[in-house]
């Protein structure tokens, strides 16, 4: 009886053994990507904190002047508004330069959707800065991000919760370190380079992959067509980076991304509120996008070109917004101001 009892123990002791290490062996690979990973990680994060610490500046809001309360990026629906500029050694910008690329990105964390509005750089609209209507662009450089900021809310009535800006150089270096992108060249252009070398960029019509120098080219160009095709091309290129930059083989990247954007990067996002938006980078592939641009048509008055907002597709936009952020605003609208308040300045 002794005997028997003791082979039944040998023998689930042996099943038991034989059941552990089928675990192990499912689970061993999984262990060994957490360790990888969170070695990864650790580089990661200690990258990106020192990164984004040097490239915070304070816009001098403590939250949107649309909101009740601070927003918290784990929790919350939040805006971030993309400032691409043109400043470089290059050009003599004194001071502020305008602002080349406008995009507002509303996110839903619900939904995990990211809506994406282009604002023509063109567009007539009333700058709170200094009391009048002017192109949108030349809010930058009448002060900065906060007057850009404070702009493009009282266009779309929509909090803006942070803002990142952007100069050409950082763009051209995430695509190259993520391997370029794919894009649709409409048609052929000739387009200058970074440092401004004219013509130094050649491409020919049809879907490709492009490298940093040329998808900038692609985002800039408005030679060939308009503003609000450019607005929309660089949506496309947006959007296209996002994806690249989330595949598999480039999330080992980011910290190389970070360190790309480095230097020519400001926000006012903390490293804390970046590190919030995890549940976005997770998604990865399943990220739900919309891309939109500003209706309207152009208009010369005193031989100075502006595009002429829709009001009616205007309503309509920031209706579509306000859904996806969940909130309810109202601001006085100051969009329709005369012509005659223009500064004349192109």
């Amino acid at each position: 009886m002794k005997k028997q009892k003791d082979a039944r123990t040998r023998m689930e002791k042996r099943q038991t053994t034989k059941k552990s290490k089928k675990i192990y062996f499912i689970l061993a690979p999984f262990i060994i990507l957490l360790l990888v990973g969170g070695g990864f990680l650790i580089n990661f994060y200690t990258t990106a904190d020192e990164v984004i610490s040097n490239a915070y500046e304070d816009d001098g809001r403590e939250k949107s002047n649309l909101r009740e309360t601070r927003v918290n990026p784990k929790e919350d629906n939040i805006s971030i508004l993309i400032i691409g500029v043109d400043e470089s050694e290059h050009r003599a910008n004194d001071g502020y330069s305008r602002s080349d690329t406008l995009i507002l990105a509303t996110l839903n964390k619900k939904d995990k959707s990211v809506k994406l509005v282009s604002i023509p750089r063109d567009s007539y609209v009333y700058i709170p800065e200094v009391g009048y209507n002017d192109k949108i662009n030349h809010a930058h450089a009448f002060g900065g991000p906060k007057a850009t900021i404070e702009t493009v809310e009282q266009l779309l009535d929509v909090p803006v919760d942070y803002y990142v800006k952007l100069n050409f150089h950082a763009f051209t270096e995430v695509v190259d370190v993520i391997g370029g992108i794919t894009a649709e060249v409409p048609y052929e252009l000739w387009e200058s380079d970074s440092n401004d070398k004219k013509n130094a960029i050649h491409l020919l019509p049809g879907e490709q992959l492009l490298n940093g120098e040329q998808a900038l080219a692609l985002a800039r160009t408005r030679k060939y067509d308009s503003d609000i095709e450019r607005g929309k091309r660089q949506m496309e290129i947006v959007k296209a980076t996002i994806k690249k930059s989330l595949q598999a083989n480039n999330i080992l990247k980011l910290d190389n991304v970070i360190e790309a954007v480095g230097s020519n990067m400001t926000t006012n996002m903390s490293f804390s509120d970046m590190k919030s938006l995890v549940s976005y980078v997770t998604s990865g592939g399943n990220l739900d996008f919309e891309t939109m641009t500003l209706a309207g048509e152009s208009y010369m008055p005193a031989s100075i070109w502006y595009w002429k907002l829709d009001e009616l597709a205007l309503e309509e936009t920031k209706e579509t917004l306000k859904e996806h952020l969940e909130v309810k605003t109202t601001l006085t609208d100051s969009s329709t101001h005369s012509l005659d308040t223009a500064s004349g300045v192109e």
